[in-house]
């Protein structure tokens, strides 16, 4: 027998309406405008001046190289701010100069000395990067909501100290997942406006990932050297009985180990990035990277190409290259409007531990 329609005065109830679909989240690229011609002029200027001043206008050139990136990067149409102060940045640059200056001259005077004042550096350095990491997130914002950082100087240790000691005693066996613990540490800890980001990649999928990286280094690897047996096997023999054919299949033996090299560095990079973003969320909205290695093995290969050919100043424009494929290849998957974020307040944070930063040519944030 069968049921009479629902929407039949016999059925007793009236017809539903179909359910709504479920919204997509919009797809929001990020866009970099910079170009190299642009950049180069800023460079090239921030490269004389901080010469002529001895490094004193490197504060304020930071400062010029740091907006430019921020202000040709958007999202929606609407682009990043930095609000880094030179005179601040400057003070934190001789806090870092003296420190490190302190210890040059120290081991100078007494090894014991200056291992003691390396100790001390070292102790201090998680620190310093804790109070760097509120120092630039506090300087960016978006609409005029600013970043920040809330996380605390233990966890800085534990990630930044404790974990790399354990890796090198491991032998680089915990070097994956200290990885992971420091990325987890930096975006979980990361804030815009009163808006928490999040991080869920695990522990299993940064091994995961080494493992690739070092499975295909080592395949290379492997293929190199059985291309060139023969030539391994004339030296086995001894140098002096080597001909000078034997010289050149060395010499082309260690370009292609090097070559090698070069490429897999593109893969850890491809690798890494596109795990870290593709677990990143800032509350419910999806961060999403599609890096892919052939792209990236290029920019970086012409770039290595266009600095040596032209001594260096070809730099910007490599710098220009690079950051506009990596940043252009992130997405957001916005599940509502943009609009919607609040400020909050924030900390600071350290401008020494900023000039330090800086001094040692720390990246941490990728």
């Amino acid at each position: 027998m069968s049921l009479p329609p629902t929407d039949t005065p016999s059925s007793g109830f009236a017809a539903s309406p179909p359910p709504a679909p479920a919204s997509q989240p919009q797809v929001e690229a990020f866009v970099f405008s910079g170009r190299g011609s642009e950049y180069f002029r800023i460079w090239i200027v921030n490269l004389l001046l901080s010469i002529v001043t001895l490094g004193v206008y490197s504060a304020w050139a930071k400062v010029r190289r740091t907006r430019y990136f921020y202000d040709n990067t958007n999202i929606n149409a609407t682009s990043f701010e930095y609000h880094g102060n030179p005179i601040a940045i400057l003070k934190g640059r001789i806090i870092a100069v003296i420190l490190i200056g302190g210890y040059n001259i120290t081991i100078k005077i007494s090894p014991g000395l200056g291992l003691l004042a390396l100790a001390l550096m070292l102790a201090a350095m998680p620190w310093l990067i804790w109070k760097s990491y509120q120092f630039k997130l506090y300087n960016s914002s978006y609409r005029g909501i600013r970043f920040g950082f809330r996380g605390s100087a233990g966890r800085s240790y534990f990630n930044y100290l404790l974990l790399p000691l354990l890796s090198g005693i491991t032998l680089g066996l915990l070097l994956p997942f200290a990885h992971q613990r420091s990325k987890k540490y930096l975006h979980d800890e990361s804030k815009f406006g009163a808006t928490h980001f999040s991080f869920d990649a695990s522990v299993g999928s940064f091994y995961k990932t080494y493992l690739i990286g070092a499975a295909v280094a080592l395949l290379g690897y492997i293929v190199i050297m059985a291309a060139f047996g023969s030539t391994l096997a004339a030296l086995s023999s001894g140098l002096k009985y080597a001909g000078v054919a034997v010289l050149a299949n060395v010499g082309l033996l260690l370009l292609s180990l090097y070559a090698w090299t070069f490429l897999i560095m593109p893969l850890f990079l491809t690798m890494i990035q596109n795990l870290i973003w593709n677990h990143t969320k800032l509350g419910q909205h999806q961060f999403q990277s599609k890096l892919k290695w052939s792209k990236t093995a290029f920019i970086m290969i012409t770039n290595l190409i266009g600095i040596v050919v032209t001594l260096g100043l070809f730099t910007p424009f490599a710098h220009i290259r690079w950051f506009k494929y990596r940043i252009e290849s992130v997405t957001l998957h916005a599940t509502g409007s943009l609009d919607n974020f609040v400020a909050d307040e924030e900390a600071q944070g350290s401008v020494a531990g900023e000039g330090m930063s800086d001094l040692l040519d720390f990246d941490l944030s990728l």
